[in-house]
């Protein structure tokens, strides 16, 4: 199963290649290792909403990072931005999760401290022993 930290840019998208025409910059379409969920996509285009390249991904799609340039002597350095952004972003997103997480077992613990007879209730039945009974193994 991919994870977020194995989200990285693996090229360019083979039915979008870049091409030089009369405008005055260049569409680029990177391809990402696998599809991004939809909050790493926002994270990712908040990173990037005040870059000149206006770097961003399409949250529902989340497998492309689109962005232009003026000159083909500036893609190396939009690469570079972009993957340094990429870690960023999965970094932020885990980060994200992990405050999620630790903000939904504070809650548990004030419902188990909780006074009167809600927070006796959650207290009993946090303490419930779901296991087999001794004798149901022999």
């Amino acid at each position: 199963m991919d994870s977020i930290n194995d989200i990285h840019i693996v090229g360019l998208d083979d039915k979008r290649p870049p091409r030089l025409r009369k405008e005055p910059y260049i569409d680029l379409f990177f391809r990402l290792s696998h599809q991004a969920p939809a909050d790493w996509c926002s994270i990712f285009n908040t990173l990037l909403e005040k870059h000149a390249s206006r770097a961003k991904i399409k949250v529902k799609e989340g497998l492309f990072i689109e962005a232009w340039v003026k000159t083909p002597d500036d893609i190396p350095a939009l690469l570079a931005l972009l993957k340094d952004r990429v870690a960023e972003c999965s970094r932020l997103y885990i980060e994200k999760i992990e405050l999620s997480v630790r903000n939904a077992g504070a809650a548990n613990a004030e419902l188990m401290l909780g006074g009167g007879e809600q927070g006796r209730l959650n207290r009993i039945v946090a303490a419930l022993d779901f296991s087999l009974p001794e004798s149901a193994g022999q």
